[in-house]
């Protein structure tokens, strides 16, 4: 695999499809699945490791965001990565950059609502990333559910020559969604977070049974986390062709949740179909490797 930290050296020596996978490090089986997906569809399979500062609204949460670059290195490498580009601030941003991509209507909602200006900051670099490195296609996770309608539209709405793929989510034995964040919970604090992924299997459920009242789903989802006492910032059924909010779910949605247990923010969701089909996404059988455990 090589290593690179300019967009110039990371086009060179490709052949065929190129696929990339961005992401901000840390990497976790989530990551590495979109990896696996890329390597499926790709003739060179391309990963980003960078920590954007513009998608963060609160700079102690920018400085608190877990790296290890050595190890994310490996991972990728075992993976089946052919290149990773890692660049340092000073080549994404030589200067402050004047040009924003904003994508409003899509951004009002949800993450948007509470973490304003991270969607600015999401769409600008992953343009500057389609832009400078020239993928084919780009694989995204659809944990980030709301992050990937944004993508997706972007690409769309400018005619930019890649396609964007999903990749389902990955959940740990217990059901908690993989993230990076996961390794600040106490153990206290990781079994009231299970109340986030309880309260979404409990809405797909009901998904299945019949239910597709959005108010309901989402008082499931809410009962659940009232009773673990998290911090709740929203559960919301939403659109998933353009983030709007559902009343009822007669097109294909996602319910979408963001909570904090303890400190610690977490985010995590279902994708629905008004068909009674429900992706909860795949369940590790082993411990995750943010704990030091094998790949």
């Amino acid at each position: 695999m090589r290593v690179v930290g300019t967009f110039g050296a990371a086009r060179e020596r490709r052949g065929g499809i190129t696929a990339l996978v961005p992401t901000m490090g840390y990497l976790h089986e989530g990551h590495l699945s979109l990896v696996r997906i890329a390597r499926e569809r790709a003739d060179t399979v391309m990963a980003s490791l960078f920590v954007n500062p513009l998608q963060f609204d609160d700079p102690s949460d920018l400085d608190r965001y877990p790296r290890d670059a050595a190890r994310d290195a490996a991972l990728l490498e075992e993976a089946g990565c052919d290149v990773l580009f890692a660049p340092q601030v000073e080549e994404m941003y030589p200067s402050e950059p004047l040009t924003r991509v904003t994508l409003p209507a899509l951004a009002a909602t949800m993450e948007g609502a509470h973490r304003p200006g991270h969607f600015d900051g999401v769409a600008t670099v992953v343009a500057k990333l389609f832009a400078g490195l020239q993928p084919d296609l780009a694989v995204f996770g659809r944990k980030d559910a709301q992050q990937f309608v944004v993508v997706s539209r972007m690409a769309a709405d400018l005619s930019m020559p890649v396609e964007v793929i999903g990749g389902p989510t990955l959940r740990e034995a217990d059901g908690l969604a993989l993230s990076s964040r996961n390794v600040f919970l106490s153990d206290a604090e990781r079994r009231a977070a299970l109340g986030i992924s309880r309260g979404l299997m409990a809405a797909a459920d009901a998904v299945e049974a019949g239910e597709r009242s959005a108010a309901a789903l989402e008082g499931l989802v809410l009962e659940e986390m009232s009773r673990q006492a998290l911090d709740v910032e929203y559960a919301e059924l939403a659109d998933a062709a353009d983030t709007s909010r559902l009343t009822v779910l007669d097109r294909p949605g996602f319910l979408a949740v963001a909570a904090r247990s303890g400190s610690t923010r977490l985010i995590d969701n279902v994708w629905l179909r008004p068909d009674g089909s429900a992706d909860r996404g795949a369940r590790l059988g082993a411990p995750s490797v943010l704990y030091g455990g094998g790949g």
